[in-house]
């Protein structure tokens, strides 16, 4: 039955009903424009930091980070590029230490490595990131902490996050362990910045994943920190720590665990490109 003002097109609506249509419709017209031209500028802008520091933060990159130093060039290229998105969406907030120009890219270069193989990789929810000179001291924990996710940000110390990039090989990266919790927290409480591929394989990473936790729990120890066994959100942390920086010991004593990530992140540190495709075996 006609009922006045319920027509679902235009030309039978009311007056009024097509006023406030109309109206919508140029909102959400100009809600688009204004997000394209925002876009259009972050992108001009981009183009041009890209343009004018490639050199100097290439080699930044190359001097800090071991990753990215492995990388051939058009993979260097495409890390940049996503480091440059990275730190443009970012809010770096300093506490009680000065500002360097290295500190935004490699604290952004580490969330790109986790990230290499996904494809989305902003981590859309966390819009701040807190960089503090040290230990710092955090509600009403008793113990000082190197860095932690929280619904407000993603905290990091410098001092341990730039000492622990420089011992590549100790299976501790405070920059890849936090960015590993920033990542879950994205994707399984608030997914804001889901990545639908990890989402969904993170099943088949705990089938594995799980009994290697319950037995450090138990008592054993392996290739991974014993951090490990504190909870399953440290252990998946953990693993993603031994993962980039002790990959050939890792695939060798736990190689399920180890193949599993790759899938999981869609790389392998072990192999020249690093993300793309993971073979079988």
């Amino acid at each position: 039955m006609y009922r006045p003002g319920n027509f679902v097109f235009w030309g039978f609506m009311s007056s009024d009903a097509a006023f406030i249509m109309g109206l919508a419709i140029a909102a959400l017209i100009g809600g688009r424009l204004v997000h394209f031209i925002y876009m259009s500028g972050k992108k001009k802008k981009l183009t041009r930091v890209y343009q004018d520091k490639h050199q100097d933060f290439d080699g930044i990159l190359a001097r800090y980070n071991p990753y990215y130093k492995s990388l051939d060039g058009a993979g260097r290229d495409r890390f940049l590029k996503r480091v440059l998105i990275f730190m443009e969406f970012k809010d770096f907030k300093y506490i009680d230490i000065e500002a360097e120009e290295k500190m935004p890219l490699l604290i952004s270069s580490a969330a790109i490595q986790l990230t290499f193989g996904l494809e989305s990789f902003l981590l859309d929810y966390f819009k701040t990131i807190y960089i503090l000179k040290d230990n710092y001291r955090y509600g009403l924990y008793n113990v000082p902490f190197e860095g932690h996710v929280g619904d407000d940000g993603i905290y990091l110390s410098w001092s341990n996050f730039i000492r622990e990039f420089a011992d590549y090989s100790d299976g501790q990266n405070l920059g890849l362990h936090e960015m590993a919790h920033a990542l879950t927290y994205v994707n399984f409480t608030v997914q804001d910045g889901r990545d639908t591929s990890f989402h969904d394989k993170f099943t088949d990473f705990s089938a594995v994943a799980r009994p290697v936790f319950e037995r450090m729990q138990a008592g054993e120890t392996t290739v991974l920190d014993t951090y490990a066994a504190t909870n399953y959100q440290e252990f998946w942390a953990v693993c993603v720590d031994t993962f980039f920086e002790r990959p050939t010991p890792f695939k060798r004593q736990l190689p399920e665990l180890y193949l599993s990530l790759c899938t999981l992140l869609n790389q392998d540190p072990l192999t020249p490109g690093k993300a793309g495709p993971i073979p079988e075996g």
